[in-house]
């Protein structure tokens, strides 16, 4: 893919991302703001409610108390069988009546002025605490509205809050508080006025909108997950093609020396101008078997990689002695190691080194540890083998001086078709292949591998292999 093309797409995906999560925002701040509206109504409408029924339960208390007094006069003052019982006939029960018709208006006159004069108490007196906190809780209920309040009566003309639920908020709620005057019929007195404050409020509108705010969450982290998941995906593509691109190019050039080997060794043997002996038969012979052989490798190497693919690749257990299989993979590099100035010591100490495995894949696995330390050490390899006994198994160690492995590499050494970077030297032949295959065996016996490395201090790989599996 071009990499403008690339960037433009990668681009105009996060731009759309950023749009949706934007008018997602805006709809939610929108409805956020609508339930807020609601909520300042609601409230307003249960406030309402409860003075008018406050004053409406004090209104009833006052008629209450005026009938009883009335009741009262009349069995006290009705002249009917004591002060009045000389005077006989009609007229002497008109006057009784006339007389106690005055005086009731009389007393009436005098207990409304006193009923009067209770709307000037205060207010902590004209109401209960504990009667306008039901009122609150029933009408709040009602409109909808159930989370923590605290309330309170401010009268201004003292200054002060008589009247409290806790009195943990005085100051939100006199600044942040819904108010309403109470006994709105008191035309003459200085109102007082019933607040109420709601300590959650935005957690209990927040609450009212969670549905709405769970599904929206969810379509977005779905989203930025599909993005990246996208995002990483194509990126692995990306590399993935880079990766096969170097691998056909290695393998091309890995096959082309030896059948250009082959090809020139035959057509000398060909030529008849070329004067042959014994000993150049050998030679030309050897050279013919050592090239096919590396071809056949290498073919190898990469049907394995194939199998291991498909999870085609049958392991044949055999009781084997994992020091000899050492020694003789040892052996076979040995001469390209001292070609190059180097050697190879050998600390084969583990007490116990038989165990069910299949050699040839274990021979392959020691072969490509020691090819790598051999091929990244440019001079002089010094490569150290040791074997030890760990509580359940027997740990290989392949350690050489080569030129090491960044930490940001050896995440990814394992990884098929992944090759190191090598820097300046161009001359490290291979298919990145190998780890790929040790870790794959490795793991198919029941072990595992380390790496253990520093760029220019060389590397550590470490083998766990049970002694049972």
């Amino acid at each position: 893919m071009n990499r403008k093309v690339f960037i433009f797409i990668i681009l105009a995906m996060s731009l759309a991302l950023m749009g949706l999560m934007l008018i997602q925002s805006y709809w939610i701040r929108n409805t956020m703001m609508v339930r807020e509206a609601i909520f300042v109504r609601s409230v307003n409408e249960a406030l309402t409610a409860v003075v008018k029924q406050l004053e409406h339960l004090e209104a009833e208390s006052e008629i209450r108390q005026r009938e009883e007094i009335s009741r009262q006069w009349e069995q006290l003052f009705y002249p009917t069988d004591t002060l009045f019982s000389g005077m006989e006939g009609v007229a002497g029960e008109a006057w009784s009546r006339d007389l106690f018709s005055r005086k009731s208006i009389l007393f009436r006159d005098v207990l409304e002025s006193m009923f009067q004069r209770s709307r000037y108490q205060p207010v902590e007196q004209r109401v209960d605490a504990n009667r306008l906190d039901s009122l609150l809780r029933v009408q709040l209920a009602e409109n909808g509205i159930e989370t923590q309040y605290e309330f309170g009566i401010y009268s201004p003309s003292r200054n002060q809050m008589p009247v409290q639920k806790t009195g943990k908020y005085p100051e939100e709620l006199l600044t942040r508080g819904f108010s309403k005057a109470l006994f709105p019929s008191d035309l003459v007195a200085r109102p007082d006025y019933l607040m109420v404050f709601f300590p959650k409020e935005r957690q209990f509108l927040i609450t009212q909108l969670w549905s709405l705010l769970s599904v929206s969450v969810v379509l977005i982290i779905v989203i930025i997950l599909s993005f990246t998941y996208t995002l990483i995906t194509i990126l692995k593509q990306k590399k993935l093609s880079e990766m096969k691109t170097d691998f056909i190019n290695n393998m091309t050039h890995e096959f082309k020396t030896p059948i250009s080997t082959i090809s020139l060794a035959c057509e000398a043997l060909r030529d008849k101008d070329v004067i042959k002996s014994e000993e150049i038969y050998r030679n030309y012979l050897q050279v013919i078997h050592e090239e096919n052989s590396r071809l056949g490798n290498m073919a190898e190497k990469i049907l394995q990689s194939a199998a291991l693919d498909k999870d085609q690749l049958l392991l044949r257990r055999e009781h084997i002695n994992v020091h000899q299989i050492i020694t003789q993979a040892i052996r076979n590099i040995q001469l390209q190691v001292e070609q190059k100035g180097g050697r190879i010591i050998s600390d084969l100490s583990a007490g116990q080194s038989e165990l069910m495995a299949d050699p040839i894949h274990l021979t392959h696995v020691m072969l490509n540890l020691l090819d790598n330390a051999n091929k990244y050490t440019p001079e002089k390899p010094l490569i150290r083998v040791s074997t030890a006994n760990s509580y359940s198994g027997i740990l290989i160690s392949v350690q050489d001086n080569g030129i090491g492995i960044s930490r940001q590499n050896q995440k990814r050494v394992f990884e098929k078709l992944y090759r190191v970077s090598t820097g300046n030297l161009h001359n490290v032949k291979g298919f990145g292949l190998g780890l790929s295959y040790v870790k794959a065996i490795v793991e198919q016996h029941g072990g595992d591998i380390r790496l253990e490395s520093e760029p220019g201090k060389g590397s550590k790989f470490t083998v766990y292999l049970p002694l049972d599996n």
